[in-house]
């Protein structure tokens, strides 16, 4: 901060984070600590290449004004991002009441006898800032990972032993389910096997029936019978 006679400023050097094809703004403040009026006047030794907001103005006592600085795009960046531009702040006491619309460049003539107090200020390029580096895991939408401590342990994040357990259940759900379905595609089987040699034993008894011109025996009926509920619950099952 500088300490003028009329004006107190902040910052003294201008600083742009410096980026290529993009406008870059800062600002600075302006304090009147004193009992008078004070009139301003903002200029630089590159006009084409800076926009100042406001350029002129009045700070009005025991008050602050803030000032816009925007750097027009620039297409190439300077060698060693060095740059040589300038800005001159002039101030000067003006009668109170005066507004912005009052302004005159005589004001600021120090040939007619105005008392012109005046402070250069330097322009600094930044450099940008590199992005800092996102924690694997962190960001939203990722999916979480186990973190290697420093002796080589593995330290497992809530999100992945959840994810480990979820998966463990559904492995678990789906062996269940194979082997249930391997099961009765057994029992299934079996039954055809059963239901099949039943046939076969069926008509081998019409056969003996008809030689010895006689009817099935009742407890084969019976026994038949009891065979083909049971077949009609298995399947029933699968």
């Amino acid at each position: 901060m500088s300490n003028g006679d009329l004006l107190l400023i902040d910052p003294l050097e201008l600083q742009f984070p410096f980026e290529l094809k993009k406008q870059i703004s800062c600002s600075m403040q302006l304090t009147n600590k004193s009992d008078d009026y004070v009139a301003f006047k903002v200029k630089t030794t590159n006009p084409k290449k800076y926009c100042v907001r406001p350029n002129t103005g009045v700070v009005v006592p025991h008050s602050a004004c803030d000032v816009i600085v925007t750097m027009q795009a620039q297409k190439e960046a300077p060698p060693d991002m060095q740059c040589r531009d300038k800005f001159l702040l002039q101030s000067v006491v003006v009668r109170p009441g005066i507004t912005p619309k009052d302004i005159t460049p005589e004001m600021f003539n120090k040939e007619s006898g105005n008392q012109v107090d005046e402070c250069k200020l330097k322009v600094t390029y930044v450099p940008p800032q590199p992005p800092s580096p996102v924690r694997e895991g962190s960001e939203e939408g990722s999916s979480p990972r186990a973190s290697v401590s420093d002796n080589g342990t593995v330290n497992q994040t809530p999100e992945f032993n959840f994810m480990s357990k979820a998966f463990s259940e559904s492995h678990e759900s789906a062996s269940e389910v194979k082997a249930m379905i391997s099961k009765l595609t057994q029992e299934k089987q079996n039954a055809i096997q059963q239901n099949k040699k039943l046939h076969q034993e069926l008509e081998l008894l019409k056969r003996q029936g008809n030689r010895s011109h006689g009817g099935i025996p009742f407890k084969y009926v019976i026994i038949i019978g009891l065979i083909g509920i049971l077949l009609g619950y298995l399947f029933k099952r699968t």
